[in-house]
């Protein structure tokens, strides 16, 4: 079955999807505080500024060491592997705290119910990503549940790629939503459409950079795909 996919960027323009790639990370999941409390404490076990909400989501990015990089870390003095795992660690204690945002399960309800593929594609490692979402009970809407096999956050894309390739779907056919510039740079390098939701990773001001839809709320989603 396919769907009737709106973009509000300046066009009518209608697509035919029939799979949503669900990003984690900030989009499902509403980590962004936990994501703080650990980096902060990596940040403070070495006497550099911590961040603040709004500083976060102005320098978080991928690749993973080069926002390292611009937060302080000195990888001429330890290996990248070192806070890598340390923050993987205070995360890990912490993610139970995070909640689904709201809506997102009545979401993913919704579309399950209006015949749609959905897919998780995420950076994340994939136990740890499998722990979390069946955590949440929500593992059933899902075809396909793609995560990275380390801890690195290397290549996202490659992975989505590989996913539809696999599954039969064709990159036209899907839209990747997502809460950082880097969904829309993987969902250009996948070729697929992609929306973007306000209240994770990134600021309202770098999402909308892309040119591409920017909703303030995941409820919004129906707004463009029906």
């Amino acid at each position: 079955m396919q769907h009737l996919f709106s973009t509000t960027r300046n066009t009518s323009e209608m697509f035919n999807v029939n799979t949503i790639i669900w990003d984690w990370n900030g989009t499902l999941l509403n980590d962004i505080d936990v994501s703080i409390e650990s980096i902060n404490e990596l940040l403070s076990n070495r006497n550099l500024p911590i961040l603040t909400k709004e500083k976060y989501r102005d320098v978080f990015g991928f690749p993973i060491i080069d926002y390292y990089q611009r937060i302080g870390f000195d990888f001429a003095k330890e290996s990248f592997d070192i806070p890598a795992r340390q923050y993987i660690e205070s995360y890990k204690k912490n993610y139970n705290k995070a909640t689904l945002h709201k809506n997102a399960n009545t979401l993913l309800e919704y579309y399950n119910t209006r015949g749609y593929k959905q897919l998780i594609l995420s950076a994340s490692e994939i136990n740890m990503l499998r722990e979390q979402i069946s955590g949440h009970s929500i593992s059933h809407f899902f075809n396909e549940i793609a995560g990275l096999s380390d801890i690195y956050a290397a290549s996202k894309a490659l992975l989505g790629i590989r996913t539809l390739e696999n599954l039969g779907i064709s990159p036209l056919q899907a839209c990747l939503i997502g809460d950082t510039t880097h969904d829309f740079e993987v969902a250009q390098e996948i070729g697929c459409h992609c929306i973007l939701i306000n209240g994770g990773h990134h600021s309202d001001k770098k999402l909308r950079q892309t040119g591409v839809s920017v909703l303030e709320e995941i409820k919004d989603i129906r707004k463009l795909l029906v």
